[in-house]
């Protein structure tokens, strides 16, 4: 689908100049102090939804059933997961695929985009073999052990 931009003040000003606009397009309406915001209609929201439902739930089917296939069909849209090592790169293919599901029933797929923000950059991590074994420790410690608080009531 195709998009087009608008400053949020030209639709606070006019919206019969914007909302033409949807017709054949979504509209982001760029705010300069926050983030953006995307009109669309509701014919194309539900059916970028059923889509979306429809697909994470036939890739759930495919990992159940065969889930080399399932972290191939992965690898292919996300070539970072190669970084992963492999009881990693199988954790994360659990969990994006479980947060995918759950976002695609229930419509709130900001726990999927942040697991795979948080899963990319674990991937960056182990593709530098320097900073992978820096992070697996042993972590030295900065300091005498401290006494615990009294208790004052």
């Amino acid at each position: 689908m195709v998009t087009k931009s608008f400053p949020y003040s030209a639709f606070l000003r006019g919206p019969s100049e914007v909302l033409p606009t949807l017709d054949n397009a979504d509209v982001i309406l760029e705010r300069r102090d926050d983030e953006n915001l995307i009109l669309m209609r509701a014919e194309r929201f539900e059916a970028e939804t059923a889509g979306l439902r429809i697909a994470a739930r036939a890739l759930a089917i495919v990992a159940r059933r065969n889930r080399d296939l399932a972290e191939e069909a992965l690898a292919e849209e996300l070539p970072w997961l190669t970084w992963l090592p492999d009881t990693e790169r199988h954790e994360c293919v659990c969990e994006l695929l479980n947060h995918l599901i759950a976002g695609a029933d229930t419509g709130e797929l900001l726990p999927f985009a942040r697991a795979l923000t948080s899963w990319r950059s674990t991937a960056v991590v182990w593709s530098d073999p320097r900073l992978a074994r820096e992070l697996q420790g042993p972590f030295p410690g900065d300091g005498a052990e401290a006494r615990r608080p009294k208790d004052d009531t």
